[in-house]
């Protein structure tokens, strides 16, 4: 007889965000909710934490994409920390001795079982240390790889293409001496970028304007930088003391920003492309897979950063972030941007739609082929966002007579950060088609019908 598995997921993030409310990490925590769709398989047992109880109907929610009643209920253990702040999720976990003989307590074996992390730091490696089972991840001390600085670094050593400038920035001198430098090897740059080397989703990002100014004009240009983040000045300036870089901003005559995601192990396996979906430099969201006519120029410099990261010894999921420009000739040029040693954005759309189809995205063909030989598309995001939303907090939006759901055909709409509806009026969802209007088509009904069913409840 098969050995029951078992799954500890802890969907801990130790992020560097300026602000965060505590209602958003637990809807962060919750995004890979989508991994209870493992519970198709009878061998597995899921053990699920967060620092707050998730709601039962989120969970029955998400059991009722199964299907027909697979026994996945008694497979599934969902423990919480009762611990709102926004700390990291491994850290409660560890001042916790008895949740920790508990979440112990539901691994059948531990010779048969692993940790699931949203990110592998220190923290994470602890509590996988504790319960006794390894984490599926990258070893902490890798952890500069996925810096900005770090990034760049690896881009250089893998020989693609990224854009010009310099690494290691530590304050306001350093850039504006870096400037200096990129001016004299690019005469004419008009933007640079500088980042901070921990930034997510592009709120550590600024832009700076060069044009017009004379290298003494510098300094102004740097204090007058456009933040990504509404953040003091000050606050930013203190946190690039940690690390950030200089590069140039990419221009074009058309400009995308595409991504690539890999599972890291043996060797660096192409699980899918995307097309993100930004305001700024924010982060709103994806589409899948990411055009053809760059998604195979993308794939081949990632399996080279790939392989240089399986050289350092990284390990589980990674995630490049690219910049393409099409040129005149109508050529598109693809600059690798920065690497990702963690789960992301486009991590949980792809993970729900592979669990949900048992289909897998073929690097060579840029396609997703469904188990019934169907392809598959989508368009995701986790930010379908408004106030009036909140009216669907609280299970309403569960409770919808008209709520979108899967078809037969495994196409339609599924949903995710469920419990950000009750405070700040947020929801993801990914809508599944099998073309990329098709699923542009679901993704817009969706978002009107949530809307409109908001504004009517909020006039009820």
């Amino acid at each position: 007889m098969e050995p029951l598995r078992s799954v500890v997921i802890v969907p801990s993030r130790t992020i560097d965000k300026f602000h965060e409310p505590a209602a958003e990490t637990q809807a962060y925590e919750e995004r890979l909710l989508c991994l209870l769709l493992m519970l198709r398989d009878p061998a597995l047992q899921v053990v699920y934490v967060t620092s707050s109880p998730v709601a039962e109907p989120i969970v029955d929610y998400y059991l009722s994409l199964l299907g027909a009643d697979t026994g996945a209920r008694d497979r599934l253990t969902m423990l919480a920390a009762d611990d709102a702040s926004i700390r990291p999720l491994s850290a409660k976990l560890l001042e916790r001795p008895a949740l920790l003989d508990r979440i112990r307590a539901a691994i059948p074996d531990p010779a048969h079982s692993h940790l699931v992390p949203y990110v592998s730091t220190e923290l994470e490696q602890a509590v996988g240390d504790a319960l006794g089972i390894p984490v599926h991840g990258s070893d902490p001390e890798l952890a500069d790889l996925g810096t900005k600085s770090g990034s760049r670094e690896l881009f250089a050593r893998a020989g693609v293409q990224h854009p010009l400038g310099f690494e290691r920035i530590t304050g306001r001198a350093d850039a504006i001496a870096a400037i200096v430098r990129l001016r004299a090897l690019r005469p004419g740059l008009q933007e640079v970028v500088l980042k901070l080397d921990a930034g997510v989703s592009g709120e550590g990002n600024a832009l700076i304007d060069l044009r017009g100014a004379t290298d003494e004009q510098l300094g102004e240009r740097f204090d007058a930088m456009a933040l990504e983040a509404d953040v003091p000045l000050a606050v930013y300036l203190q946190r690039l003391s940690h690390g950030g870089i200089v590069e140039e901003r990419i221009v074009g005559d058309e400009l995308r920003s595409p991504s690539v995601q890999l599972e890291l192990g043996a060797e660096a396996r192409i699980v899918s492309t995307h097309d993100q979906i930004l305001s700024g430099q924010r982060y709103l969201g994806c589409r899948f897979p990411a055009e053809p006519a760059y998604a195979r120029a993308i794939t081949e410099s990632a399996r080279r950063v790939g392989a240089a990261l399986v050289d350092a010894g990284a390990r589980g999921r990674a995630g490049i972030d690219y910049v393409v420009a099409r040129d005149d000739g109508g050529t598109w040029q693809a600059y690798a941007i920065e690497v990702n040693l963690r789960s992301g954005g486009t991590t949980h759309p792809l993970t729900a739609l592979e669990l949900l189809s048992g289909g897998a995205y073929d690097a060579d063909t840029a396609t997703f082929t469904a188990q019934c030989g169907s392809p598959r598309h989508y368009v995701a995001t986790d930010h379908l966002e408004s106030p009036r939303l909140r009216a669907l907090g609280h299970g309403g939006l569960l409770r919808l007579a008209a709520l979108p759901r899967l078809a037969a055909d495994g196409c339609g709409v599924v949903f995710h950060m469920l419990s950000a509806l009750d405070e700040l009026g947020r929801v993801g969802l990914t809508a599944i088609g099998s073309t990329a209007a098709d699923a542009q088509s679901r993704f817009e009904l969706a978002q009107e019908l949530l809307l409109d069913a908001a504004a009517e409840y909020a006039v009820a």
